[in-house]
């Protein structure tokens, strides 16, 4: 790095760093009385071994033909636009391609998720007011 001294200063505390020379304190606070030299050395990082990831299976008894409809984004799952208010899809109802079938909140912002097709909604696999990940099935569909 091009950086040579940084200093730190506040009301009644101040505290420089210097690369490659010696430091004496500078407050009478009872530090050391004998400079002492840091001398940087080589760090070595060793690179992190990467899983190579496996293609997901299904859980057992689902249907091959099932689309998912996944979370994009990190949130909490809301299955209804209010809390007394039904929720926008249940197991079992038909659903269209484009139709709101739940809100993640991220953020303090409401993001309505739709559906990318028409079908009827076999699973939902999130409580409401659950926290998510992203990429996480939040329910799957059957297509027409």
């Amino acid at each position: 790095t091009d950086i040579t001294e940084l200093t730190l200063k506040s009301d009644d505390f101040e505290l420089t760093v210097r690369k490659g020379v010696s430091i004496t304190p500078t407050s009478d606070s009872g530090g050391y009385s004998t400079p002492y030299q840091i001398t940087p050395g080589p760090v070595e990082v060793a690179p992190t071994p990467v899983p190579k990831p496996e293609p997901p299976v299904p859980p057992p008894g689902v249907d091959q033909k099932w689309e998912e409809i996944k979370s994009p984004m990190v949130g909490t799952f809301y299955s209804a636009p209010a809390p007394d208010e039904d929720p926008f899809v249940e197991v079992g109802e038909r659903i269209s391609a484009g139709q709101t079938v739940c809100i993640i909140e991220a953020m303090k912002l409401m993001n309505e998720i739709e559906a990318e097709v028409t079908g009827q909604v076999m699973e939902i696999l999130v409580k409401n007011g659950e926290p998510i990940e992203y990429g996480q099935v939040l329910m799957r569909i059957q297509p027409d």
